[in-house]
């Protein structure tokens, strides 16, 4: 089968596109053919073992002090179920599937075996398999923060970052909570925002977002760019700081910095299950939810796809087609 091997850390050239051994599933595994996949910061970042302070060492002790360990890059994927090892249960052969591999990479191929217990769930009809591939880990990880921001109707939230793969499914699931959004971004992404729902949009390379004393319920930093005492000082007493990108200092830091400043700062991300996939497919299935999908790019345009996102120019999403 052809896949994309991570030869070494670095620049997007060490992705080559090679034939290596088509898996075979194990008793509780399905195999899966797939049809697309994505890039995500998290995949470029990996790529180039480029990671908060603190996390570089442990995570290349994890992944290969020399050379990467796992050589197949990719998190999220969609296809179909083409084999189910005896002891499986969930899922049969001809299932239209989507889910999220996470540290065990291996998207970046036509096959893959997960575990049926895996963050795999049944595909939205109403989705394409590129639409459905770019989905998880965003979904998920917005899913994740909001939920523990316990976001109320009414409530005024402010996402900073609001373009990118987790933005935007933050702009819509906050909604769906019933905030009050403003999205901050480049001028480009604006009329993106606005026709995701974000009710005031703000643009980064021209206003001044942190000119909003004490106005929001809560704040969504995911680039990990803005100073901490800016966006403690938007924050309303008794509000909450979500941070998708902290430092080891700052996660470290984040129950000592939330009983001083009367503001609760939360940080980690939180776990990829089956179930919260279905969540995410139902609000998918009711409307309320889509993913944005800048480019698709073939498989064998993986280095380009890689370079592309990290322009720093992408909306949303990028879909890798593997058939």
């Amino acid at each position: 089968m052809k896949a994309i091997v991570w030869t070494r850390y670095g620049e997007p050239d060490g992705l080559e596109l090679r034939e290596v051994t088509k898996p075979i599933p194990k008793d509780d595994q399905v195999l899966i053919r797939t049809i697309a996949t994505s890039v995500m910061a998290g995949d470029c970042e990996m790529r180039r073992l480029k990671l908060p302070f603190g996390l570089g060492l442990p995570m290349r002790l994890y992944m290969g002090l020399l050379h990467p360990r796992n050589r197949i890059l990719g998190q999220e994927l969609a296809g179909v179920i083409e084999a189910v090892g005896p002891a499986v249960t969930r899922f049969k052969v001809g299932e239209e599937v989507f889910g999220v591999t996470g540290f065990g990479f291996g998207a970046y191929a036509e096959y893959i075996c997960l575990p049926q217990e895996a963050a795999l769930a049944g595909k939205a009809v109403n989705m394409s398999f590129e639409e459905a591939a770019v989905l998880p880990t965003a979904g998920l990880e917005a899913l994740h923060f909001l939920r523990k921001a316990a976001i109320k109707p009414g409530e005024k939230v402010l996402i900073i970052g609001a373009g990118g793969s987790i933005g935007t499914a933050a702009v819509q699931l906050a909604g769906y909570y019933g905030a009050e959004v403003t999205a901050v971004d480049s001028t480009e992404k604006l009329a993106m925002l606005r026709a995701l729902g974000a009710a005031q949009v703000l643009d980064s390379t021209r206003e001044d977002y942190g000119r909003f004393p004490e106005h929001f319920d809560v704040v969504f930093e995911i680039p990990g760019k803005t100073s901490l005492p800016t966006l403690l000082k938007m924050i309303k007493p008794g509000g909450r700081l979500l941070l998708v990108n902290p430092s080891l200092g700052m996660m470290l830091r984040a129950g000592r910095i939330s009983r001083r400043s009367g503001r609760q700062v939360l940080v980690g991300s939180g776990p990829q299950t089956a179930e919260d996939l279905a969540f995410l497919r139902e609000m998918v299935d009711a409307g309320r939810l889509k993913s944005v999908i800048d480019h698709s790019f073939p498989l064998e345009e993986m280095v380009r796809a890689h370079r592309y996102a990290e322009s720093g120019q992408k909306k949303g999403n990028i879909a890798i087609k593997i058939r």
